[in-house]
């Protein structure tokens, strides 16, 4: 079994009480637009991470991590990407890859928007955008989201708020 926590569009800005929140995963998981390396080394104290550069990170994020992680965690097979669009919308470059081999897990982030939902003209792929924790972008809450994998089932899904953006 493995705990999760996964985030996305810290833009430079990790609240402090997401580090408690992610204190007992194993590893988490962060779906691009980090901002700077700070937020990156603060993570990596917590649990190792696995991640994707969104579009406004620079090179040194790139260096770090790719602009797709496709890897299997507990028997299911996660692609995570920066921009994917959403169920039914998925962005053009991936858009032909996603339908002919559709993964168990996809995670993106880019539009802030929370959604977690089982596309099913996909094989019901778990689609997972964990909205946006950082406190630049037009979305009003500041989220991130916990699960668990264990032999090929993902459970115990919760969404965290962090709080409202400028609060």
């Amino acid at each position: 079994m493995m705990k999760i926590g996964l985030i996305s569009d810290t833009h430079g800005y990790l609240d402090p009480e997401v580090l408690e929140y992610f204190a007992d995963r194993d590893e988490i998981w962060h779906a691009g637009d980090f901002g700077d390396l700070e937020i990156i080394r603060k993570l990596e104290s917590v649990a190792p991470l696995l991640g994707v550069y969104g579009n406004i990170d620079g090179q040194e994020i790139r260096q770090i991590y790719p602009l797709h992680q496709d890897v299997e965690r507990e028997g299911l097979r996660l692609w995570m990407t920066h921009i994917g669009g959403v169920p039914g919308r998925y962005c053009i470059p991936i858009r032909d890859e996603i339908q002919k081999n559709p993964p168990d897990i996809f995670v993106c982030g880019h539009s802030h928007i929370l959604k977690v939902a089982r596309d099913q003209k996909l094989n019901k792929m778990l689609f997972i955008n964990p909205g946006a924790a950082g406190k630049q972008g037009f979305q009003v809450y500041r989220t991130v989201v916990r699960f668990e994998l264990d032999d090929k089932k993902v459970s115990n899904m919760e969404v965290i708020n962090l709080g409202r953006v400028g609060v």
